[in-house]
């Protein structure tokens, strides 16, 4: 069995006119969902063999503060510049290619790409995942690179633990 929770990163700001879209950073709302869903998850779940985040500074920014509130190592997070894409396509290579001696993932990305894939290998219809929500699903599987279709084992919004 493989378990993969994605991470749709937390409320990021348009404040700044001048800041490119890679380095746009979260607001104080997106901090703080942050916190109250990874403090939450944190007594819900085992904690994630891996942490992956897309190299955009809002997605770090939230990986960062789930590494913080898992106990997991800064110096243990994969940053991965093709998460950054906004397609699915690049979400399934980097899930695929995942070590199989990781029996589960986190993985902190960006909208369109996340919708596709929770819908596409997952068994609950999602019709979006809002900023900081949270997607597990587990595979069936021994590899990785075998992943289809899987049991949605967890959606959590922040809107459901304000």
């Amino acid at each position: 069995m493989k378990t993969l929770y994605i991470v749709r990163h937390a409320k990021s700001s348009w404040e700044y006119d001048s800041v490119k879209d890679i380095d746009r950073p979260l607001k104080e709302r997106g901090i703080n969902d942050a916190h109250l869903l990874s403090k939450y998850l944190a007594k819900e779940i085992n904690k994630p063999d891996v942490f992956l985040s897309s190299s955009a500074n809002r997605a770090l920014h939230t990986a960062v503060i789930f590494c913080e509130n898992f106990g997991y190592p800064l110096s243990n997070l994969k940053i991965k510049r093709q998460l950054y894409n906004f397609s699915d396509g690049y979400l399934v290579k980097t899930v695929k290619a995942l070590d199989d001696s990781f029996d589960s993932a986190i993985v902190f990305s960006h909208d369109h790409g996340i919708n596709s894939f929770v819908n596409k290998f997952g068994n609950k219809p999602i019709a979006h995942v809002t900023t900081c929500g949270v997607v597990g699903i587990r595979f069936d599987t021994k590899h990785w690179k075998d992943i289809k279709k899987g049991n949605t084992i967890l959606v959590e919004f922040p809107k459901n633990h304000r």
